[in-house]
């Protein structure tokens, strides 16, 4: 008898954002299967083990903990965020796919959590309250130049824009050149959310406009989000202006 495998989002960092279904599912596993830094968000309990990865190994986390549950343990694949999004969820999905057809009879439970977008929007107001895509900027996984189509299309599309992934020590140039292109399609004035840590003690949210974006702003640990022309700030005396998207689309962009 096979034992089950939980893919579980842990939220963008902040405790609270962690959903009970995650707490019940963490309680539930025997076994720990995630990058370190995620499985240290996590107290374990005597017996429950943990085996921490590097984050660039995805596919071998995937196929090590299928392998467990085969085995009939109950096993945890731990992401941040909301596993489906640029996360483990699919990383599982595909070593199924790939794999024995052991793996298959697995009982396999994904649990959603917040992602970052969502964590950075609520600080800001709404800037996704119309239609909006996500992107990741990494290059790991696809070429840069379909990267660069993308970004392309959806700015012009009118699309507000969720980036993931956008810099790190060895991809230190794509968000610049993406603030490039994003230029091209789109008015200087376009509210741009640089949002770091959001919701944990180290978080910075800034909005500046896309004439000023810079790279600068951004590390790994932020998400950033590019409004649409529709996209609107509201200021407010003695508090953070509020950046948000209508419901509705105007005569200009249709």
């Amino acid at each position: 008898m096979s034992g089950r495998l939980f893919v579980i989002g842990l939220g963008p960092g902040n405790p609270d954002q962690v959903t009970p279904e995650a707490i019940n599912a963490v309680a539930a596993a025997t076994e720990f299967f995630g990058y370190g830094p995620y499985l240290d968000r996590l107290t374990l309990l005597p017996g429950q083990v943990r085996h921490a990865s590097d984050n660039r190994e995805e596919l071998s986390r995937a196929k090590a903990a299928l392998t467990r549950a085969a085995e009939g343990i109950d096993v945890a694949v731990v992401s941040g965020g909301d596993p489906g999004v640029f996360a483990m969820a699919a990383a599982v999905c595909e070593a199924i796919d790939a794999g024995p057809v052991a793996w298959r009879e697995i009982e396999l439970v994904v649990v959603p959590g917040v992602t970052a977008m969502l964590a950075v929007a609520a600080r800001a107001g709404a800037p996704l309250g119309h239609d909006f895509c996500a992107i990741s900027l990494s290059d790991n996984l696809k070429p840069w130049p379909l990267v660069e189509r993308r970004l392309d299309a959806a700015a012009r599309a009118g699309f507000v824009i969720a980036l993931y992934n956008p810099i790190s020590r060895a991809r230190p140039w794509q968000l610049g050149k993406a603030f490039e292109l994003l230029r091209r399609a789109l008015p200087g004035s376009v509210p741009v959310i640089f949002g770091r840590a959001a919701g944990r003690p180290d978080e910075r949210i800034e909005v500046v406009s896309l004439a000023d974006a810079a790279a600068a702003r951004a590390d790994m640990a932020t998400c950033v989000i590019i409004g649409s022309v529709e996209t609107r700030i509201v200021e407010r005396p003695g508090k953070p202006a509020l950046v948000y998207s209508p419901r509705f689309a105007s005569e200009a962009a249709r």
